[in-house]
């Protein structure tokens, strides 16, 4: 699953450990999202979409081997 949390991140002003506190969760959960390592759940994949008021289809997708 692809991603584009980190020009997300950049377009609001956040910094990998204010969106971890805004979605509960440890900075290095934000980091290994971000580099492909980690692969979030529901819920906080919704948590992520609802911070930046975008649908959870602007931020992640799938690629073709997913």
């Amino acid at each position: 699953m692809k991603n584009n949390l980190k020009v997300e991140r950049a377009i609001h002003n956040l910094t990998q450990e204010e969106l971890a506190q805004k979605v509960s969760v440890s900075r290095q959960t934000i980091h290994a999202i971000e580099t492909n390592k980690y692969v979030p759940s529901t819920i906080l994949s919704l948590k992520i979409a609802h911070i930046f008021n975008k649908p959870l289809e602007e931020i992640f997708t799938l690629e073709e081997t997913d």
